[in-house]
C-alpha cells in the first residue's frame, strides 16, 4: 500500500493542471474565434494561412515544457506565459501579412510558343508591395504532361517595394496544347511563424511547336558566320557563282577573267561582271509519318526529330535565297506545301508541321513517288526523312527512288539505332550476350549497307544519329550548294 500511495501521490497536482489546461484551451479557442472574425471580402484569412516550421518548433517546445510540468510544477507558470507570448506574436505575424489586401504580385513570362524537345525558359517575377522584408516561395503548377512536382522556388529577405525573378526550364516531348495552373506564392514576414498564400495566372494555355529555339540558333549562327561552332563543316566552293548580278567598276584584286570589255569600252574605264550565289532553287522536306518513325529516342520520336530539322532547313533555305516546300505522307499523302519564297512561307510551314502525327501503318511509297513526279515539275532538292530497317525494305522502294533521283536531286535520311551502342561497347560475359552483341552488330552493319546501296544508285544518303540530324543535313545541303548541284 505505501508503494502504491507513493505512485499516486501526484494525482492532485494533475487535477490542478487539468483545470489550468482547460483555461488554456479556452484561451486558444477565443484566439481562433477572433481569427474567424477577420474575414476579407473575397478570401477567408484562415484558408490563406499556412503554418511554418518555426511555429511548429515553438509548439513542440511548449508541449515539452507542459509535459515536464507534470513532475516539476514550477515549470507550468513559465509555460503559460510562453503560450500567451506565442499567441500574441502569432497575431502580430498574421496582422503584418494581412496589412495589405495585395501584398505581393506575380506574373509568369515565357514564349508564346514553346519549342518541342528543347529546354524552354519559364520566368516568374514577384513584387514585394509590403513595407518590410519578406520571404517568398513560389510553387508553379506546371502542365500535367511534365509531372513536375518539385518546382519550389525560394528567395529570402526580399526588400520592400522590389521585384525578384525566379527561373526554371521545361522540356516538352510532344507537340500540342499544354495547360498551366496557378502560380502559388507563399509570403512570410520576418517573424516567420505563418505564411500567406496568393494565387495568380490561373489556367494559362500555351502551344508546343516544332523547335523554334533550334531554328533561331542556326539562323543567328548563319548571320554571324559561326556555323562551324555548331559542328558544321567549312565547304570549299567549286568554280565560280554563275548567276549574274550587276556590272561595276574594277577594284584592285578583282579577277581579270570577269572583265566586261564592252562596258569597259563604253565607259573608258575597267568594268567587271559581278556574280552572286545561285538562288531560287527549290527545296522540299519530305517526311515519312509511318510506323518506323514512331521509334522513340530521348523522349522524342524520330518524326519529331525530322520535323525540327525540317523547320531549320526550310528557314536556312529561305535565308540562302532558295524556295522551301513541304510534303508529308504515310498510307496516303498528307500535306503538300509548294516551294515558295514569300514572307509568309515560314509561318505556313510551321503551322503545317505543328499538326503532323505518326501512324502505325506502312507508308505508301508508290503513291509518294507518283505524287512527287506529278506535282513537282521543276528540278528540286528533295530531303526524304525515313527509316529503312532492312535491305529488303529498301529494295522494295529502290525503283521508285531511282525514278525520283533522275528528275530531282534526292537525299534519303536514315537513322542509326543509338540504343545499340551500349550493347556494342559492352564486353560479353556469357554465350547469350555474345549472341546479342552479334545481332546488334548485324543491325548496325545493315544500316551502313543501306546507305552504300543508295549511293551506288545515284541517291545521296545521310546515316545519322537523331541528335546529329540537323547538323548532318545542313552540312549536306551546303555541300551540294557549293558543288552547284542545285
Amino acid at each position: 500500500m505505501p508503494a502504491i500511495w507513493q505512485r499516486t501521490a501526484w494525482l492532485p497536482s494533475i487535477a490542478k493542471l487539468l483545470v489550468s489546461k482547460k483555461q488554456l484551451v479556452a484561451l486558444q479557442h477565443s484566439c481562433f474565434s477572433y481569427l474567424r472574425l477577420l474575414q476579407c471580402d473575397n478570401m477567408p484569412i484562415l484558408s490563406a494561412l499556412y503554418l511554418q516550421n518555426r511555429l511548429l518548433i515553438a509548439c513542440m517546445v511548449l508541449i515539452a515544457l507542459l509535459a515536464l510540468s507534470f513532475g516539476l510544477e514550477w515549470l507550468f507558470l513559465p509555460a503559460k506565459i510562453l503560450n500567451g507570448l506565442l499567441v500574441l506574436v502569432l497575431l502580430i505575424d498574421i496582422g503584418l501579412l494581412f496589412s495589405l489586401e495585395q501584398g505581393v504580385t506575380a506574373d509568369r513570362h515565357m514564349e508564346s510558343k514553346l519549342s518541342n524537345g528543347e529546354a524552354n525558359l519559364i520566368r516568374i517575377t514577384a513584387r514585394n508591395c509590403y513595407r518590410f522584408k519578406v520571404g517568398i516561395e513560389v510553387l508553379d503548377e506546371a502542365p500535367e504532361q511534365f509531372q513536375a512536382r518539385n518546382l519550389h522556388l525560394r528567395q529570402h529577405n526580399v526588400p520592400p517595394k522590389s521585384t525578384v525573378e525566379f527561373r526554371y526550364y521545361l522540356r516538352p516531348t510532344k507537340r500540342g496544347e499544354y495547360q498551366f495552373g496557378a502560380i502559388n506564392v507563399y509570403v512570410t514576414s520576418p517573424i516567420g511563424l505563418v505564411a500567406r498564400r496568393y494565387k495568380f495566372a490561373q489556367g494559362t494555355t500555351v502551344s508546343v511547336y516544332p523547335s523554334l529555339i533550334q531554328m533561331r540558333k542556326y539562323e543567328m549562327m548563319l548571320f554571324a558566320n559561326r556555323l562551324t561552332e555548331a559542328g558544321l563543316k567549312r565547304i570549299r566552293r567549286i568554280g565560280q557563282n554563275m548567276e549574274f548580278e550587276q556590272i561595276r567598276e574594277y577594284v584592285s584584286g578583282d579577277d581579270y577573267r570577269s572583265l566586261n570589255w564592252k562596258a569597259t569600252a563604253r565607259r573608258n574605264q575597267l568594268m567587271v561582271n559581278q556574280f552572286q550565289e545561285e538562288r531560287s532553287q527549290h527545296m522540299y522536306n519530305v517526311i515519312d509519318k509511318g510506323r518506323a518513325m514512331k521509334m522513340p529516342f530521348a523522349g522524342l520520336t524520330l518524326l519529331d526529330y525530322a520535323i525540327n530539322t525540317s523547320l531549320v532547313m526550310a528557314n536556312i533555305a529561305l535565308l540562302k535565297g532558295d524556295k522551301a516546300g513541304l510534303v508529308t505522307f504515310n498510307q496516303r499523302i498528307g500535306t503538300i506545301l509548294p516551294a515558295e519564297r514569300k514572307q509568309t512561307q515560314m509561318k505556313k510551314i510551321l503551322e503545317a508541321l505543328y499538326n503532323q502525327k505518326t501512324s502505325y501503318k506502312e507508308p505508301d511509297y508508290d503513291l509518294l513517288f507518283t505524287t512527287l513526279l506529278k506535282k513537282i515539275k521543276q528540278r528540286s532538292l528533295l530531303i526524304l526523312y525515313t527509316n529503312f530497317e532492312t535491305q529488303l525494305s529498301l529494295e522494295r522502294q529502290l525503283p521508285g527512288l531511282q525514278k525520283l533521283a533522275k528528275q530531282h536531286l534526292l537525299i534519303v535520311v536514315i537513322f542509326k539505332n543509338t540504343e545499340l551502342n551500349q550493347l556494342l561497347q559492352s564486353r560479353p560475359r556469357n554465350l547469350e550476350e555474345v549472341y546479342i552483341k552479334t545481332i546488334a552488330e548485324k543491325f548496325m552493319l545493315e544500316k551502313e549497307l543501306i546507305a552504300k546501296r543508295l549511293m551506288q544508285n545515284g541517291i545521296y544518303a545521310i546515316l545519322t544519329e537523331p541528335t546529329q540530324l540537323t547538323i548532318d543535313t545542313i552540312n549536306k545541303y551546303l555541300e551540294l550548294k557549293a558543288r552547284h548541284l542545285i
